[in-house]
């Protein structure tokens, strides 16, 4: 018995240990730890843009985002490092990123990482391995049209990865720039543009710059991608960087811009550096309750406007973590909010070539002009001012992480609205809550069973005619790629558009789709 007690006492202790822990690592995860965190890296990224400042500055999404006021920002990007990771790298043409070549005289990219390494895997290995085959396929093009000339393709790669995973990757090189030359990419365009070939440089917070020698971008033989790693790094992997001001102390979180949806509590980074002052100068203690206020504030305008703003909801913490002084869980009144008539982000729309098809936000939809008819995939409807009630259509979908065949189900009402308007010749914005994943794939699903390869409307006769494949749709994304830079499809939302072509149900205008 007392041996039974004994070990009864024992995990006790080490379920309290770890609670302890638990806590304590919340505790030095806070809101105000992460926002202030963010507030110190972001002036080492503009140390850095201002020494070479004719260079456009991009945020890699979505945590580069965090990094820099928004007006600083010229575009973003998008690598992942999924594409990036040991043993597992890869080349994509759903995100091709050739906007970010065809800006003249090279780019920083600003990006950021919470491992205990100073660049994320998109910077170590998807990046260079973008500006290789990308190089690669530039001096193929210029070979075949008769304009040789040195250029270098070379495999440029932080001192820092293997050789092994270096001969790995070289092995795949030549198969990755078959890929995008059969992709679609516009290569004319970026051998046209580019004088020099693309090379990444990698500048972190341990990198050593003299002032008095820094080299006017160019001087070199190359177009630099600078690689921006935000964050400073630990030697010790997890270890807290305590560190202290005139009047709060506080624990610094490398790459803290990382995985909002986990801290941010509904924060954007526009709001944040609205905001920047009274957040970082205040109390930690009272930081949840003054994101709250801007993030309710921000929700309530919104509505006032008609655009969809959902209630943002925030897990409370338990009772033992407040033993420990941890940040109070949100519990505000907002009877005395005033609306604010202005808007809170500046969201644009992307028209698709000469196709008479753009793609866009709902909010951007809401005050579009120059558009004829709008199809909303949002789940909330809003306001619009058309011609006519026939010239707006509301399809409420949801990505496939909640539901496996919204798209699926409302691509045969989706195809039918576009081809009764386009084959009128009226231009069609396609719209949904953040214009990057699901009206992306609407338009993409449009433009594959209404248009042919060249990217002229038929009606579909080309599209009844074919065969559909996987890598059709792949060429046609890079095609939509082209224009909406922000674009970011989810894989399962494009199996359901690809489930949807090579069914075909579209033709009918009162065909509600599969109820599966």
């Amino acid at each position: 018995m007392e041996a039974e007690a004994e070990a009864e006492g024992e995990e006790g202790a080490k379920l309290s240990i770890y609670k302890a822990a638990r806590s304590i690592k919340r505790r030095e995860n806070s809101l105000y730890n992460a926002l202030r965190s963010i507030y110190q890296d972001s002036i080492f990224v503009s140390e850095i843009s201002l020494l070479w400042p004719q260079l456009p500055l991009l945020a890699n999404l979505r945590c580069g985002l965090w990094y820099s006021r928004p007006a600083a920002f010229h575009s973003t990007c998008y690598f992942k490092s999924t594409d990036g990771h040991t043993n597992n790298c890869s080349f994509t043409t759903a995100r091709l990123n050739l906007h970010v070549a065809l800006l003249k005289g090279g780019c920083i990219i600003v990006d950021s990482t919470r491992r205990g390494k100073r660049f994320p895997d998109s910077m170590s290995k998807t990046i260079p391995i973008w500006t290789s085959v990308l190089n690669r396929a530039i001096k193929d093009f210029r070979d075949s049209n008769g304009c040789p000339l040195e250029w270098d393709c070379s495999l440029h790669l932080p001192l820092w990865v293997s050789q092994t995973e270096r001969a790995s990757i070289e092995r795949r090189l030549d198969e990755w720039t078959l890929l995008l030359k059969a992709s679609g990419a516009d290569i004319a365009s970026l051998a046209a543009c580019l004088r020099k070939p693309l090379r990444p440089l990698w500048i972190s917070q341990k990198t050593v710059i003299w002032l008095n020698e820094v080299p006017h971008h160019e001087s070199w033989d190359f177009t630099p991608i600078i690689l921006l790693s935000a964050s400073s790094s630990s030697s010790v992997v997890g270890a807290s960087q305590h560190r202290t001001t005139s009047e709060f102390s506080w624990n610094y979180i490398p790459g803290a811009g990382d995985d909002e949806e986990s801290w941010a509590r509904g924060l954007t980074p526009a709001f944040f550096w609205k905001h920047v002052y009274d957040l970082i100068n205040s109390a930690p203690e009272v930081c949840n309750q003054k994101v709250a206020d801007i993030v309710e504030k921000s929700r309530v305008s919104r509505a006032y406007r008609g655009e969809s703003a959902p209630q943002i909801t925030v897990k409370p913490l338990k009772s033992a973590s407040l033993s420990l002084h941890e940040e109070p869980s949100v519990a505000c009144d907002f009877s005395n909010i005033k609306i604010d008539s202005e808007s809170s982000e500046d969201f644009g729309i992307s028209w698709l070539g000469s196709t008479n098809l753009a793609v866009g936000t709902a909010q951007a939809a809401a005050d579009a002009a120059d558009v004829d008819c709008i199809l909303n995939c949002d789940q909330e409807s809003i306001s619009v001012c058309l011609p006519s009630a026939e010239s707006y259509l509301h399809l409420p979908m949801v990505t496939s992480k909640f539901d496996r065949f919204s798209l699926l189900n409302n691509l045969p009402k989706a195809v039918s609205f576009a081809k009764f308007n386009l084959s009128l010749g009226k231009r069609l914005l396609v719209c949904c809550n953040n214009g990057e994943d699901i009206s992306v794939c609407v338009c993409l699903a449009i433009l594959m069973s209404l248009f042919d390869e060249k990217g002229m409307f038929d009606g579909g006769k080309s599209f009844s005619a074919a065969q559909v494949t996987k890598w059709d749709m792949r060429r046609r994304l890079v095609f939509v790629c082209k224009f909406a830079t922000d674009a970011r499809p989810s894989r399962g939302n494009l199996r359901q558009v690809f489930n949807f072509l090579i069914g075909g149900k579209f033709n009918h205008p009162l065909d509600t789709g599969r109820d599966e």
